[in-house]
């Protein structure tokens, strides 16, 4: 294997020129800078990044905390993460809070002590203070899906507002009017968010969201059985539940079947977080669809951004409504494109 001398005598430097090179170096002249990295081509040579890390402080490495490895929406996040940062010569450390802000706080204060260039985190709640320490240490951050208010960090997320207006019409084109919502925990911002905007969205049909029609799930399977079992049991059950992710709408769809019932002939089923799974299902499954794959290339952009010195932005991008057949739409063959979202799928 070349080693850095090999590459300085190719090229005819000293080895101080090569380092000044392969550290993007401004003192050096374009046609050493020319001849160096001919010399880098021709032998192959790669620098030991352990060596190059203590030299210029930098490991060319993230760490990404998510918040649910298990869930296929933080799934893909994480594989975009991974794909985008080793694109820009960065690799990535994972660290999987399982909606547990103890165990997220774990992840983050091995991945500091580790020396990561700089972190991306979705946080299982607002109030971290490692956190909100990291941040005032000056560590390059990004917050991405969910954020923690107040605290001065780019945010690089969905906005969730507008497909959930156009689910409760297309919701309300179909006849429902007793609508239920599984919410997500409401430490975190998502959690808050989907709720109000989903209130918002019933007030403007002059429909209202009783206490009793907010079951408080947890973004897992099991809160979601557990409060549809709760919605089946009331005096008079909704004709409609929204789950706020994909894995409790999944347990919702388990807690209809384990009574009997059919989706959407007995109870309508829709979700936030489109999944490919929810094709599959019998009935496939209404959901909003977020642009997970860009959200996550996004973060990474503008975390590499912040740690080079460029100024970074957040990003905002919208969710869609995808209509499928579990709130009760037409079969395929006598739809022609739905209302409110200019599709159909089946």
């Amino acid at each position: 294997m070349a080693s850095i001398k090999d590459v300085a005598a190719e090229a005819g430097v000293s080895v101080a020129t090569v380092s000044r090179v392969l550290n993007d170096h401004p003192s050096v002249s374009a046609d050493a800078r020319t001849r160096v990295l001919a010399a880098v081509e021709t032998l192959g040579y790669r620098p030991n990044a352990v060596a190059r890390s203590l030299r210029t402080d930098q490991t060319h490495t993230l760490g990404l905390v998510i918040s649910d490895v298990m869930n296929p929406y933080f799934t893909e996040l994480a594989r975009s993460v991974e794909e985008e940062a080793r694109a820009l010569g960065y690799s990535v450390i994972i660290g999987n809070a399982d909606e547990r802000p103890e165990l997220q706080d774990h992840h983050v204060r091995n991945l500091l002590d580790r020396r990561i260039d700089g972190l991306l985190v979705s946080p299982t709640d607002g109030g971290s203070p490692l956190m909100l320490d990291a941040v005032r240490a000056g560590t390059p951050m990004v917050f991405v899906d969910r954020w923690m208010p107040g605290v001065a960090v780019p945010v690089v997320r969905s906005d969730g507002r507008a497909a959930i207006r156009d689910l409760v019409a297309h919701l309300h084109g179909l006849g429902h009017r007793r609508l239920a919502i599984i919410a997500g925990p409401a430490a975190t911002t998502t959690g808050q968010e989907r709720v109000a905007a989903f209130r918002e969205a019933l007030e403007a049909y002059g429909l209202e969201l009783p206490d009793a029609y907010i079951g408080q799930g947890d973004f897992q399977a099991e809160s979601g059985r557990r409060v549809t079992e709760g919605f089946l049991d009331l005096p008079e059950p909704p004709e409609v539940v929204f789950a706020a992710d994909n894995l409790m709408a999944l347990g919702a769809l388990d807690a209809v079947r384990a009574r009997g019932m059919r989706v959407p002939q007995d109870i309508a089923l829709a979700a936030f977080d489109d999944i490919p799974w929810f094709v599959h299902t019998d009935p496939p499954i209404t959901a909003i669809a977020q642009p997970t794959g860009e959200l996550g290339r996004a973060a990474v952009r503008a975390l590499v951004d912040r740690i080079e010195g460029r100024p970074p932005e957040s990003v905002t991008l919208p969710a869609r409504l995808v209509v499928r057949r579990s709130c009760g739409e037409p079969s395929p063959k006598n739809v022609a494109v739905n209302p409110v979202t200019n599709r159909s799928e089946s």
